[in-house]
């Protein structure tokens, strides 16, 4: 055994002054007795109290005295020499990916739980001249302690840290421990992982000696590993899953969907080992929104399922994805031309001498057309030169245009909307329409309007637009585009089957928007600042279902669901790995090869700090023991006087 600091040993000449403390004698006023022979004890205590009288067999001495000799050999770090898995400067990357939640190891720990064990060994073996960088390996590499040798700090970071829902990323996580590699002749990286480090394992030039450290005993695991939906144009909706086995037995399981949280089905499958089992569902209901699936192991079961956490998946409703258009024209390549550039616009076009079609759409282009009863469709309308009155408004007389057309500035229906250039010859004088916004006008009249009756969004144009030179104009496609966004606004979001866990979002907020609020699983909220067109949002760190909300002011204008799962294979495929492969090489499980230090202060402190509570539970009964002895001593005195 050494020392790593025998200056210390110097903190033993206070014992002196804790000797020479019970050495002086404690002055006492002197009393008058009568006779001192029931008082023997006291006077063995005065004459104990004499100065520089020799010492009697004390126990609160002794063990103060036992109390300094162990804080000043923790002070003093004595060690001794071990075998170490490395030294010099180390670099320890610790997996805190999904797959490291998996609880396959003894008195179902995870493998987290045993990661942290081996790092802090590591840490317990550290030479006077060693240090340690500690990089927790999640999606994202994070330094959880910057090198240091102080192993208090190392212990406290390794404690503290959790492991993801995530796929790790190696390959920032190798970049970020390379770089403290520069000018270092002695440097060293640990991995703690259970393997699989994906893409990083072609990373060329990794500096310094690598060691690796596998963690995991099992393979078994089931996971979701897919599960999406779809719904066509006129059918029922369907959804797509998929079940993997990554273990090495035929496992039977029980997947369950639940819609809009209740439960919908329920059913046993047993899957391959090694394989992936399909499930197709074609009866789902209409219009549902959420949609949660699950895999439950069933009781009389014998093959484990070691990690939970891909055991669950989530989706939403996309419908169809676009909206149907009906449009009734006798000739309009215009119309025609613009619908076909609309991504989110299904148009379909009908014969204006026959009767409406039954079936449903979501919007009807009447174009110089209305139909012969009267009766207007059923769903959003944009009607193009009305030729007759309806309920909703009265069609007048041919009107030539007056003065300099207007636009409505500050209106998202209008945005970008330029009709400075724009010729229009006539068009239709109109009244009775004062539930509508007046969008495009001059002296004499709207041009185009636009508002909500009986739950139906309308917009009107006053004109043919052939009568105008408005076809010609980069405003038409513009106008057009705004128009049938406000009919069928796009989704903020674009992740129909939903994200990984750790991927960034798009949100594109609508112009008017002032602020966005997004709902995480565990139902806090986060708010996002709109500075740009296109909002990132990267806190995707649990899985489940997350709620967007577009704000204007403290109203919400629009929301979005969308679904976050791990749906990570290298992650679900929980095998071990016994070796890993880095710059070209394969590395094997590391060995103590190295020599280490093993320190015994923490020990010492302990023992120390027992004894202490040994003294004070001494100290506590003397004082007791006097407490009850003075009232009699009192009395006695008080009996001598009279």
């Amino acid at each position: 055994m050494a020392l790593l600091t025998p200056i210390a040993l110097v903190g033993a000449l206070l014992a002196i002054p804790i000797v020479l403390l019970y050495m002086l004698r404690l002055r006492r006023r002197e009393v008058v007795v009568s006779s001192t022979f029931l008082w023997q004890q006291i006077v063995r205590d005065s004459e104990a109290n004499t100065p520089w009288q020799r010492l009697r067999r004390n126990l609160l001495l002794l063990l103060q005295l036992i109390i300094l000799a162990l804080l000043v050999l923790a002070l003093a770090r004595p060690f001794i020499t071990v075998p170490a898995v490395t030294n010099g400067q180390i670099e320890l990357l610790l997996d805190a990916s999904a797959s490291m939640k998996s609880s396959d190891m003894p008195n179902g720990e995870t493998r987290f739980d045993e990661a942290k064990r081996q790092a802090l060994s590591i840490v317990d073996t550290l030479g006077q001249d060693d240090t340690m960088t500690i990089i927790r390996v999640a999606n994202v590499a994070e330094v959880i302690a910057p090198a240091t040798r102080d192993p208090v700090m190392l212990r406290a970071a390794i404690n503290s840290a959790l492991p993801s829902e995530a796929q790790a990323d190696w390959v920032g996580a190798l970049t970020l421990a390379s770089a403290d590699a520069i000018n270092v002749s002695d440097f060293n990286m640990v991995v703690i992982s259970d393997g699989g480090l994906g893409n990083a394992s072609g990373l060329p030039g990794v500096p310094g000696k690598v060691k690796y450290i596998p963690i995991g005993r099992s393979s078994d695991n089931l996971a979701i590993t897919a599960l999406s939906t779809r719904a066509l144009a006129g059918q029922a909706p369907e959804l797509f899953a998929e079940v993997t086995n990554y273990g090495q037995q035929d496992t039977p399981v029980i997947f369950d969907l639940r819609v809009d949280g209740n439960l919908f089905s329920a059913k046993n499958y047993t899957v391959k080992a090694g394989s992936s089992l399909p499930i197709v569902t074609t009866a789902l209901p209409d219009n549902f929104s959420l949609l949660q699936a699950g895999l439950t192991t069933p009781t009389d079961s014998t093959v484990p399922d070691y990690l939970a956490e891909d055991n669950t998946a989530w989706t939403v409703s996309i419908g169809s994805g676009t909206r149907r258009a009906l449009l009734m024209s006798a000739s309009n390549l215009f119309l025609e031309q613009v619908l076909r550039s609309m991504p989110s616009i299904e148009a379909f076009k009908g014969d204006i001498k026959r009767p409406l079609p039954t079936d449903k759409y979501d919007l009807y282009i009447l174009d110089g057309w209305l139909p012969a009863d009267g009766k207007l469709p059923d769903g959003d309308l944009l009607i193009i030169n009305p030729p007759s009155s309806t309920s909703l408004f009265t069609v007048g007389a041919d009107v030539k245009p007056s003065g300099a057309i207007k636009v409505k500035s500050n209106d998202p229906r209008t945005t970008f909307v330029n009709f400075k250039d724009v010729n229009i010859l006539k068009f239709k004088a109109l009244s009775g329409a004062d539930w509508a916004d007046p969008l495009v006008t001059t002296d004499n009249g709207p041009l185009v309007l636009a508002g909500e009756q009986d739950g139906r969004q309308i917009a009107i144009m006053t004109f043919d637009i052939h009568d105008s030179d408005l076809p010609l104009q980069i405003t038409w496609p513009i106008l057009m585009s705004n128009l049938l966004e406000w009919f069928a606004p796009s989704s903020i979001i674009s992740v129909p089957n939903g994200l990984q866990v750790g991927a960034s979002l798009p949100i594109r907020p609508p112009l008017d928007a002032t602020g966005i609020r997004v709902t995480l699983p565990d139902g806090s909220s986060k708010d996002l600042t709109i500075d740009r067109q296109t909002v990132v949002f990267a806190d995707t760190q649990e899985p489940g279902l997350y709620k967007i909300d577009i704000l204007k002011g403290s109203d919400i204008i629009q929301s979005a669901p969308f679904a976050v799962n791990l749906f990570a294979p290298i992650e679900s495929n929980i095998t071990p790995q016994q070796t890993i492969s880095l710059s070209g090489n394969t590395i094997s499980p590391a060995t103590r090869d190295e020599i280490g230090q093993q320190e015994f202060w923490p020990w010492a402190a302990l023992l120390a700090l027992l004894v202490l509570m040994i003294e004070w539970l001494v100290y506590q009964r003397r004082m007791q023991a006097r407490t009850v002895f003075q009232p009699f001593f009192r009395q006695s005195v008080q009996g001598v006087a009279r």
